[in-house]
């Protein structure tokens, strides 16, 4: 057994990638605030924006969300009309689901020009290698 004295959170994988998360998750979270949506929830109308009919599975594929966060998303973009499930298994955005997406878009665009600032060209080349390493 290791002793303690070799042990570094500041090391630890798992910390860095939830500092990480976290500093980035207040960037988006900032400019997302006025429309009273999530970066998650976001995500969800962005994938539903671009492919339409997609089952719960598949969209939590693509957004890569567990399936109880998934659905407590799907729950809360469904109460404020922004998705529908009237053709359950397939979920769908709405009209204000679009509408929202298209308003929400400069904010989401200025979120992702001050994390590029942040990360800087290094860092954005670095998290594309390790996006492409984990999904090999």
């Amino acid at each position: 057994m290791e002793s303690e004295s070799n042990f570094s959170y500041q090391d630890c994988i798992s910390n860095k990638v939830m500092q990480l998360n976290r500093i980035i998750a207040n960037i988006f979270r900032k400019y997302l605030k006025p429309f009273g949506i999530t970066d998650s929830q976001l995500s969800i109308l962005f994938v539903l924006a671009k492919k339409s009919d997609l089952n719960q599975k598949k969209l939590s594929e693509l957004v890569v969300l567990e399936k109880s966060s998934l659905n407590r998303n799907l729950s809360r973009l469904e109460n404020a009309n922004l998705i529908s499930k009237n053709d359950f298994p397939y979920i769908n955005i709405t009209d204000n689901g679009r509408d929202l997406v298209l308003r929400i878009t400069p904010e989401w665009k200025k979120a992702m020009v001050e994390s590029e600032k942040l990360l800087q060209n290094d860092g954005k080349i670095a998290l594309e290698v390790i996006m492409n390493n984990i999904k090999q």
